[in-house]
């Protein structure tokens, strides 16, 4: 019940299995194919600060409570992301948050590093 709901938020469902493969694959990229930082200086601090958030696997609505925002605003937010790193869904934008060194896998404590 919960996957429907996320699905009708308008947010990804991933299972956990399959995100930790998408990120092992594309950590194995050659250097050459992987996006550079400098991609991520068009967002703006708070779009940065929620790419980060989303790459850490929270719903609009997690980081609509976490930021103490509309979760109107952080779809707004998300929507200037992908549409700034010229990328279609959520999934890419994770990818990105990897690829460029933003975010890395998490450490045996269920954290982000950053």
């Amino acid at each position: 019940m919960q996957a429907v709901r996320v699905v009708a938020a308008d947010d990804g469902l991933l299972a956990p299995s399959v995100t930790r493969r998408l990120i092992e694959e594309f950590a194995l990229r050659p250097a050459t194919q992987r996006p550079r930082p400098d991609q991520l200086r068009s967002l703006t601090p708070r779009e940065t600060e929620v790419l980060t958030l989303v790459a850490g696997g929270l719903s609009n609505t997690e980081i609509a409570e976490r930021l103490v925002l509309a979760e109107q605003t952080v779809k707004t937010h998300v929507g200037r992301i992908l549409t700034k790193l010229d990328i279609r869904d959520r999934t890419q934008a994770v990818v990105v948050a990897y690829e460029t060194g933003l975010v890395r896998p998490s450490d045996p404590r269920g954290h982000l590093a950053r």
